[in-house]
């Protein structure tokens, strides 16, 4: 081998050995980072599992009424938002059509207004000195501290993030997959159900846990639109109020026991037949 051929091969294995070490330099500097970010969002459960007062957990006088009262609504918004939310979001997905850019500002407004603003909102389209309260009066339905109000706030607090995770999940479908299955005969809503629903599962499974989660967290809307029934998030700010902090952990921690699961378990659900 010539000389010069020699010392090339050699500098483009220096080359490569440099470009291997910076390679594996950049990879720790990414995954420390990674670890620090993850360091960072625990910190405050962390910090919750050291704080509590374990052997004096005691729950104030409402707690158990307000969780009720939480995962039933809770559970009935889910249901409203995900019958109303998955054609709007297929909608959105899949047609075009004049005005859609208004449809989805008006999908986004709920979710980039302030909470405590959107339930001011709310009180004034639909409270008792509204129009819409006035007509939902005269049909004995109030939108003001009762459940349907309650449900209401909740449904307006999770809507878009299911609306959003839906339709991203519905884009994701192939559209030559349901252009086959309606050239061999099945029809729109066959198609739909056997070949869209189940290619977009993972992400309409992580529309209805961040849906579930936000409505039951939902704070301000709910405080301005239904402070009675009260439901966990205002109990807790009751239970600070009142009481002070040794009185918030035991619904606290109610709180994530009943919270967290079932988008856990939607999740792994959902992989596992993937």
């Amino acid at each position: 081998m010539p000389l010069s051929a020699f010392d090339s091969a050699a500098t483009a294995r220096l080359g490569e050995r440099a470009a291997r070490a910076a390679d594996a330099r950049r990879s720790r500097w990414v995954a420390a980072a990674a670890l620090l970010a993850l360091a960072v969002l625990g910190v405050p459960f962390i910090g919750l599992l050291l704080a509590t007062p374990w052997r004096a957990l005691a729950l104030q006088p409402g707690d158990v009424a307000a969780l009720a009262v939480s995962v039933r609504y809770t559970l009935l918004a889910l249901l409203v938002v995900v019958l109303l939310g998955t054609p709007l979001a297929w909608v959105l997905a899949r047609q075009s059509f004049r005005g859609k850019w208004l449809a989805e500002i008006l999908v986004l407004l709920p979710l980039l207004t302030p909470p405590l603003a959107m339930g001011l909102l709310l009180a004034i389209a639909f409270g008792p000195y509204s129009s819409i309260g006035r007509v939902c009066a005269a049909l004995g339905l109030s939108l003001s501290n009762t459940p349907a109000a309650f449900v209401l706030a909740q449904v307006y607090g999770s809507a878009p993030y299911f609306v959003i995770a839906a339709r991203t999940a519905f884009e994701g479908v192939p559209r030559e997959l349901e252009q086959i299955s309606l050239t061999l005969g099945q029809s729109p809503w066959r198609t739909f159900v056997r070949i869209t629903l189940p290619l977009a599962r993972l992400g309409l499974v992580a529309g209805v846990a961040l849906a579930w989660v936000r409505a039951l967290g939902e704070f301000g809307i709910v405080l301005i639109m239904a402070y009675y029934p009260r439901g966990i998030p205002v109990k807790l700010w009751v239970n600070l109020e009142d009481v002070g902090m040794p009185a918030v952990y035991p619904l606290l921690w109610l709180f994530l026991v009943i919270g967290l699961p079932l988008p856990l378990l939607l999740g792994l659900a959902a992989r596992r037949r993937t």
